[in-house]
């Protein structure tokens, strides 16, 4: 059974096509976290992403968990993109556009504000652990961390996140 289709000159798998829409929109919602809520940045790292899982999706394909391998590239492309230093990006506190519409924004804007100030692996380890629901085994897997950092990150940048958040905390924790 033939399982590429061609477009122009080159072939491309079927299986990619499915895999992307399927697993885009959650790569751009873990992507969004990461970033402390910049869509347009989340946008471009879950593309970035997916370019590499396309270069390699033969090999991909073939494992038991794509979509884990898929937010490990994301996770690791959203590092080196702030390693580099020739971004012409500026961060800004003004957020254009929000994903998902919530009972209080100015909360909900609040948190991403907060989950900004975090150190990037910091950040990494709670969008992992909270929102991705992964384990501290996996989270450890896909950081190259130890399980025990992975613990004193997660208990250290959510102590920063309620110290930040205030009595918005109790509020954020009903929701």
């Amino acid at each position: 059974m033939d399982r590429t289709t061609t477009t122009g000159n080159h072939p491309e798998p079927l299986e990619f096509r499915d895999f992307a829409a399927a697993r885009g929109r959650h790569l751009v919602r873990t992507a969004y976290l990461l970033t402390g809520g910049d869509a347009h940045l989340a946008e471009d790292l879950a593309q970035e992403a997916l370019g590499k899982l396309y270069g390699s999706w033969r090999r991909v394909s073939r494992m038991a968990n794509p979509a884990g391998y898929a937010r490990t590239v994301l996770v690791n492309t959203f590092i080196s993109h702030r390693r580099r230093r020739s971004s012409g990006e500026h961060v800004t506190d003004t957020f254009v556009e929000s994903a998902v519409p919530v009972a209080d924004p100015a909360l909900r804007l609040t948190l991403l504000h907060a989950l900004g100030e975090l150190p990037q692996q910091d950040r990494a380890v709670l969008v992992l652990r909270y929102w991705e629901d992964l384990g501290v085994e996996e989270t450890a897997a896909v950081l190259r961390l130890s399980p025990t950092a992975v613990r004193s990150r997660a208990s250290r940048a959510l102590s920063r996140l309620r110290d930040r958040l205030g009595s918005e905390y109790a509020e954020l924790a009903r929701i």
